[in-house]
């Protein structure tokens, strides 16, 4: 039986479960993208494979102004809701997503970075809280600087707004996502750590 130097997977670890949350939580995580700028097909991790797989074509011509992906090992559930207030009963029971800022066009996704939270979206999609965290590129030679929201440009946060006010739409109907607020790095991380919280929760058990 042969053996594997640490810290070699001799398989591929679930990018969702087998990976780890970030090198310096939450002021650092580690994103696994599953989309990019670039993609016109919305791709979605297949949760029981870890594989990713084609989860639908965008209705409309826009694409994600970022990076897009989640953080491992985290989940919205009733800690992530009680974050966002009365307007959401309950947690959407997926990963928490991340949104990464980066200067240099990143195609490909499939891949983990490591990126520096700075703020966030209050999704609300149908009643369940679908909290959108904001991140940069970490040592990004760019956006490297940026500490908070605030410094992004506006235009840029208005892009993200729309995109995910709008990416669900079907014509004929109304849209069951708004954007309920935008908040800065010290929110953000709270909504890391319930995240967090709510996964250990839900799979791993009581200590």
């Amino acid at each position: 039986m042969p053996t594997f130097p640490a810290p070699f997977f001799r398989w591929r670890p679930h990018p969702w479960h087998g990976l780890d949350a970030g090198p310096d939580v939450p002021r650092v995580v580690t994103a696994y993208v599953e989309i990019t700028p670039f993609d016109s097909v919305k791709y979605e991790l297949d949760k029981v494979t870890g594989y990713t797989r084609v989860d639908r074509p965008q209705r409309s011509s826009s694409h994600p102004p970022t990076l897009y992906g989640f953080i491992p090992r985290t989940y919205c559930a009733e800690r992530v809701a009680a974050l966002s207030g009365p307007e959401a009963v309950r947690g959407d029971h997926d990963p928490l997503d991340v949104c990464v800022v980066s200067e240099r066009p990143i195609e490909r996704a499939d891949i983990t970075l490591d990126a520096r939270v700075v703020g966030g979206l209050q999704m609300i999609d149908n009643g369940e809280a679908d909290d959108k965290i904001v991140a940069v590129l970490r040592n990004d030679l760019f956006w490297g600087t940026v500490e908070d929201l605030s410094d992004l440009p506006d235009k840029l946060v208005e892009r993200l707004t729309h995109y995910f006010s709008t990416y669900k739409l079907v014509p004929g109907s109304g849209s069951q996502a708004s954007i309920a607020r935008t908040y800065g790095r010290e929110h953000a991380e709270k909504v890391v750590e319930a995240s967090r919280a709510d996964y250990r929760d839900e799979f791993e058990g009581p200590e």
